[in-house]
């Protein structure tokens, strides 16, 4: 097995493992030499644990690729309520989105087509086009509410790491996946556990979804703090690494979420906030990285 498990986040469904691995390991051992690495730990066997065909359509004849997703197919709920969190973490990075609040242009402000309009002028959500934005809310949904996607899902994960696998590097909705793979291996050999652009922190959407089912501790007000269950034992480093603009990592601090032993790094993607090679080849994540594999 791999010493590096690599895990990717949403909108991967047509891609698959060889295509990620010749995006990510390039750009995950510049990060190390960016961070000084040499040697062995300068080029480490990476794998990834690709799960993206599992949110794949089944194909027909005269079609393919994604469905023709409009604004009309956003569901209600958890859908419309992720759309609506990162319309405002855009409004608050990007001076030139409007805040859902202050949108006058529309009858209902705060309604599905509102946002997708806002977030399509967005300088996150640049050429993405709106079929692909939700298709990614439906993804996210998908795997924190359908059992059947959840456990496929994590089993990629689980598979691929092994008792060689001493680092796992993971992305947006991948950094999920990975942590409850993590929280379901007890004993792993796991060091490093590094999430980029994660939502593991956002509570009412994500954090109170994880399995393993997160407790209230004392403190923060009624009902106590929300915190999460470690992945893995005292030796493990969870390094959470966050774009100031990047709009999935909506909560950017996950210490609060999940212990003060989560060492919070913040750096600067440029118009490439969420892209995964962007967080790789920092310098910074080449030090979490390294670390795990010394």
């Amino acid at each position: 097995m791999a010493r590096v498990v690599a895990v990717h986040g949403v909108g991967q469904q047509l891609s698959g493992e060889a295509t990620l691995l010749k995006e990510w390991r390039p750009a995950l051992v510049d990060g190390l030499r960016r961070a000084g690495a040499s040697g062995a730990t300068a080029e480490p066997d990476v794998a990834v644990a690709f799960y993206g065909d599992v949110f794949r359509p089944a194909g027909e004849l005269l079609a393919v690729g994604d469905p023709r997703y409009t604004a009309a197919d956003v569901a209600a709920g958890f859908e419309e309520e992720l759309l609506l969190a990162w319309w405002r973490a855009a409004a608050g990075s990007d001076p030139a989105v409007v805040a859902p609040e202050a949108d006058t242009l529309v009858a209902v402000p705060g309604s599905v087509q509102a946002a997708l309009r806002a977030l399509s002028g967005s300088r996150f959500f640049a050429g993405v086009a709106l079929r692909a934005m939700v298709f990614d809310l439906k993804q996210v949904r998908r795997y924190l509410l359908d059992p059947h996607v959840r456990a496929r899902a994590r089993a990629r994960v689980l598979g691929a790491i092994g008792a060689d696998t001493r680092v796992v590097v993971a992305h947006s909705l991948g950094s999920v996946v990975a942590y409850e793979a993590l929280c379901a291996l007890p004993g792993h050999g796991v060091r490093a556990l590094v999430t980029l652009g994660s939502p593991l922190g956002i509570a009412n959407l994500v954090l109170h979804r994880l399995d393993p089912a997160p407790s209230r501790w004392p403190g923060g007000g009624r009902g106590g703090v929300l915190r999460g269950v470690w992945p893995g034992g005292g030796e493990l480093v969870w390094t959470n690494i966050a774009d100031e603009g990047d709009v999935v990592a909506l909560v950017k601090d996950l210490r609060p979420a999940f212990g003060e032993a989560v060492r919070s790094v913040r750096v600067h993607n440029g118009a490439h906030a969420h892209d995964a090679t962007a967080y790789l080849t920092d310098a910074l994540c080449g030090q979490a990285i390294a670390a795990g594999l010394a």
